[in-house]
């Protein structure tokens, strides 16, 4: 017999967002109901939040369209969030120096499973 499947993944790559600011809106979400979870995210007003609320949806949409599970019946089993490649540029300053300007990106993965019943 196979083997139900009963979790669904998203995953954003290079995103232009620092890791460390968008962890802070990921640990609001982790272990929590979809619902809840888009509630959340709504209402958040930091930079990551529309970001892992686009992964979010694509991890539900996921979820229906791959694997049949129900919505109503997921929640967000992981949440993380991974640095990805550094953008490196530098801007002049005095007396013909340099300093040098790290634009910071990551990748956003979002698991959704099905609850036990």
């Amino acid at each position: 017999m196979a083997e139900q499947i009963t979790s669904a993944t998203a995953t954003a790559k290079t995103v232009r967002i620092a890791a460390r600011k968008a962890r802070l809106v990921i640990d609001l979400i982790r272990g929590r109901d979809v619902a809840e979870a888009l509630a959340i995210l709504d209402f958040t007003p930091r930079a990551g939040s529309p970001i892992v609320e686009k992964v979010l949806k694509s991890a539900i949409a996921n979820a229906e369209h791959n694997f049949d599970l129900d919505a109503q019946n997921l929640y967000v089993s992981e949440a993380y969030v991974n640095e990805g490649p550094t953008l490196k540029r530098f801007r002049p300053r005095a007396k013909g120096s340099a300093s040098p300007i790290n634009k910071r990106t990551s990748h956003v993965t979002v698991v959704v499973s099905e609850k036990e019943a």
